[in-house]
């Protein structure tokens, strides 16, 4: 298993490669990715890594999230459990998709 300092890593330069107009900033006190809109942030908590890609991400991805606690805009990853990097990569690349075409 990762460190979490190394998911936090990994996920960063994931998010990052998905579109050179992708900017990384730090918002509600975590990293934020913005293309045109917000579109991804994360944020270490004390039991999990939380992954904000606003709401409708979590409703498309619902089935595959089925194992994750999740709420209107949030998807919770406990430390026990392997990071699932494909599919928090398919949910920022959902949003990536959505804004680039506002």
């Amino acid at each position: 298993m990762l460190s979490i300092k190394s998911v936090l890593q990994k996920l960063r330069e994931l998010v990052l490669s998905l579109d050179q107009n992708i900017t990384e900033t730090f918002k509600y006190n975590m990293p934020s990715y913005y293309l045109t809109k917000n579109i991804f942030h994360f944020a270490v908590n004390k039991n999990h890594i939380g992954i904000y890609p606003t709401p409708e991400p979590i409703i498309v991805f619902e089935d595959e999230l089925k194992k994750y606690k999740t709420s209107k805009g949030a998807i919770q990853i406990p430390y026990n459990s392997d990071f699932p990097f494909e599919l928090i990569l398919r949910i920022a690349q959902f949003q990536v998709n959505k804004y680039k075409s506002v």
